[in-house]
């Protein structure tokens, strides 16, 4: 195998881009440049392997150098010791960079022994700061498979970096002001394995992402709010569709907020009751089949044939449950469009009376279920709060799973989601 010392060159064989400074520097001093290294540090050898695709680069620290211990912070402290490491850096000439060094070891009089931290890599780390910075602006972006093969990494390696940033983020975060949140749950994989989602819905960020969708993720939140500065009594609104986990959660672990039920997911419950009931006539009844969408979509969203369909059906069928179960469902959508809450309740009261007496028995239930949830359904008139961010973060967290293909551990989800959609700031821990 051939390697090529640059090491030796002379400044005069590396052809000149256009500046005299760069043709006088020698090599190892452009390399320094390059990497931000400075005393006691300098860049002692480079070996090009072209064979191998690869650029090693030896660092090292001068005789009599000292260094603040990374403990407190204490400057002066002479090296007694060293210990080889090495650390994948960002392509040089598209070659694989590796950086090696001794790092020295030194005797702090207050501290004991330290191993000294290295100013291009965080400690315990097998990569440069600048490879982790690079990686990290990737991953919200593509999936880490791809990412691996355009760093030429193994994937498990890197989901630590971004593990370890995502968790260092979210440590900084400040949640003192949260009081109003949305919770929703979203498919981790096929099945039935869900995490559950707590979002700021006044700063529209997720606070908090966890396995599961009982009641403990409500508790699990209200832990994490605390480690963060906030204070589950100061959650006033929450938001949330009417599973019964999250309503037992809330009360539990949110001592003083109001349940607003997500309108998108009140009227679920109504348009669940029309395709019910569709389902269960279509066959006494051929001019339904290849009409779901048309009797579950709002009026202003109708095509002209649909709108068509459903005025015929209205009017010549009004025998027929689907229709009457229709026309309860265009009903309801004026609800939403009323101002005061007295003057919803009254609406809500008579439409739940006039479902209740349809003889249609997925309108009944759904007119229990209205009636089981009163209060959270008529809180929307006061908080105006609904879930429609959470709907947008869970698109964006299922467009990034199905693009992935899926991802090998819930762990590696949640820190994707913190990434796609958690606002968290990386400066700081950049910077250690």
């Amino acid at each position: 195998m051939r390697r090529t010392d640059l090491a030796d060159c002379r400044a005069g064989d590396i052809p000149p881009p256009g500046s005299l400074l760069l043709v006088a520097m020698k090599t190892n001093d452009l390399f320094a440049l390059a990497l931000g290294v400075s005393e006691p540090w300098y860049v002692a050898k480079i070996d090009l392997s072209p064979e191998e695709h690869r650029l090693d680069i030896a660092l090292d620290f001068r005789r009599g150098g000292t260094f603040p211990c990374p403990e407190c912070g204490r400057a002066g402290c002479k090296a007694y010791d060293s210990e080889d490491r090495s650390w994948r850096h960002l392509n040089f000439f598209e070659y694989a960079t590796v950086l090696q060094a001794r790092v020295p070891r030194i005797d702090c009089g207050r501290c004991g022994k330290r191993l000294v931290e290295v100013p291009w890599a965080r400690p315990g780390s097998g990569f440069t700061l600048l490879f982790e910075a690079l990686l990290m602006a990737m991953a919200p972006h593509m999936p880490m498979a791809a990412a691996a093969r355009l760093l030429g990494e193994h994937d498990t390696r890197l989901w630590r970096v971004v593990h370890h940033y995502v968790e260092a983020a979210r440590a900084a975060r400040d949640d003192a002001e949260v009081s109003r949140v949305g919770i929703d749950e979203t498919a981790a994989r096929r099945g039935h394995d869900y995490i559950s989602v707590f979002v700021d819905l006044d700063v529209p960020r997720v606070l908090f992402a966890t396995e599961g969708r009982d009641h403990t993720t409500v508790e699990a939140f209200g832990h994490d709010l605390k480690a963060h500065g906030g204070d589950p009594a100061n959650i006033e609104e929450v938001c949330s569709d009417m599973s019964v986990a999250y309503i037992k959660g809330v009360a539990d672990s949110l001592p003083n907020a109001a349940i607003t039920f997500d309108k998108f997911h009140v009227k679920k419950v109504i348009t669940g009751a029309v395709d019910k009931t569709r389902r269960t006539e279509r066959s006494a009844f051929p001019e339904l089949k290849g009409m779901r969408y048309a009797l579950l979509r709002n009026e202003e969203t109708m095509s002209d044939e649909q709108l068509d369909f459903v005025s015929s059906l209205l009017l010549s069928k009004p025998t027929m449950k689907t229709a009457r179960a229709v026309h309860l469902k265009l009903s309801f959508d004026d609800f939403y469009a009323l101002r005061s809450p007295r003057a919803a309740a009254q609406y809500l009261t008579r439409w739940c009376n006039w479902a209740s007496r349809s003889r249609v028995p997925s309108m009944i239930e759904a007119a229990r279920t209205i009636r089981r949830h009163w209060q959270g359904v008529l809180r929307w008139f006061t908080s105006k709060i609904t879930n429609g961010i959470l709907e947008g973060i869970n698109s964006l967290i299922q467009a990034a799973k199905a693009k992935a293909r899926g991802y090998r551990t819930t762990r590696n989800l949640i820190a994707m989601t913190y990434l796609i959609a958690g606002r968290l700031e990386f400066n700081e821990t950049h910077l250690r």
